[in-house]
């Protein structure tokens, strides 16, 4: 990846003008890829008062978001939608009514009964699905909705879409690859938000990528500490890390199995998200910013986590058979990915 987008849990949480900047100084002194800040709805993310919307678009948010959590009313929403149409920025929605939560581990279903886990049901994503999709029709604001996992989110975006409401929707590797019968144990890796969920959920995810109805994959990239996942399941963080397996899942699972072809793979990847942002990235033309990933395509390898260059190494897909090694990363010409490690300058 040569740009990569950080929401807003950050801390403190980045739901000002004053955060935005700083951040942005800070990736560009530390950094080595393009990091766009994406700003709070609410201040501190609490779902009480907008953050300064504003503000935040003009220092250079290029979206607003909750991140791990839902605006809680639809009122504090439709108001937000409306300041980020009036300043031309997408509203990044994380599905969930934490009400049909309940404290919830895994996808409800019989794995999370074998294992004596609470589960999650489809519906606490799918609900505000529709509530979010109808306060864009209302609003006219541009909606993404952020690593959709069920059938019935699907049925709900193709809908929206037939009726000319401005919504995008992305899908993480791991929801188009593993179902929750894939959780046999309490490995903490297989902790995520949402959760795994069936096979026919997975499978209606990969029709949709291939129909276009989700236009996006994306990571969700969020690593945790090996205190924070080997610990009991219900106490575990949600979440895994994304960045260096999100390609060679793409490659093994959705081009090998037919569901893309490989540039329509790309396509989701790089230019797909850069528009729905409003940047001008994802692109070869002459005259573009030289951020270039060059891929060999061809080794097939099981997925090692010891050697994975990220601090969080919370994966399930370790000793996964994937396809697809990274060689070199350019990022607006300089090499900083060479020959599959960060070149010198950049460790």
């Amino acid at each position: 990846f040569t740009t990569i987008c950080c929401m807003p849990n950050t801390e403190p949480v980045c739901d000002s003008d004053i955060m935005v900047e700083y951040l942005q100084l800070k990736a560009k002194r530390e950094g080595v890829v393009h990091v766009l800040p994406i700003g709070a709805i609410t201040k501190g993310q609490k779902g009480e008062e907008l953050a300064n919307i504003g503000k935040m678009a003009k220092a250079g948010a290029c979206a607003i978001s909750e991140d791990g959590k839902s605006v809680p009313t639809a009122g504090l929403l439709k108001t937000a939608m409306k300041y980020a149409k009036m300043f031309d920025i997408p509203i990044l929605s994380h599905c969930e009514d934490s009400t049909l939560v309940g404290g919830g581990s895994m996808n409800a279903g019989t794995a999370a009964q074998l294992l004596g886990l609470k589960g999650i049901s489809n519906d606490s994503e799918e609900v505000i699905v529709s509530r979010d999709i109808i306060l864009a029709k209302s609003t006219g604001s541009k909606l993404h909705l952020c690593h959709m996992s069920t059938k019935g989110s699907v049925e709900l975006i193709e809908d929206a879409k037939k009726k000319g409401i401005q919504v995008t929707a992305e899908v993480t590797p791991h929801h188009f690859t593993l179902s929750d019968d894939f959780i046999t144990d309490y490995d903490g890796n297989t902790k995520m938000n949402p959760p795994l969920r069936s096979h026919e959920d997975v499978l209606a995810i990969r029709q949709a990528l291939k129909d276009n109805i989700i236009e996006v994959i994306a990571t969700d990239h969020a690593p945790h500490s090996v205190d924070e996942k080997n610990c009991e399941y219900e106490k575990a963080a949600f979440g895994i890390v994304g960045l260096e397996t999100a390609l060679p899942l793409g490659l093994k699972i959705l081009v090998d199995g037919g569901w893309q072809t490989p540039m329509e793979l790309i396509a989701k990847m790089t230019c797909n998200p850069a528009r729905i942002l409003g940047i001008d990235k994802g692109s070869l033309e002459v005259g573009k910013c030289a951020d270039i990933t060059i891929i060999n395509p061809q080794p097939v390898y099981a997925f090692d986590a010891s050697r994975m260059a990220s601090k969080g190494r919370n994966t399930p897909f370790d000793g996964f058979e994937v396809r697809g090694k990274i060689e070199y990363t350019l990022v607006e010409g300089a090499v900083v990915v060479d020959g599959g490690v960060l070149a010198e300058g950049y460790k």
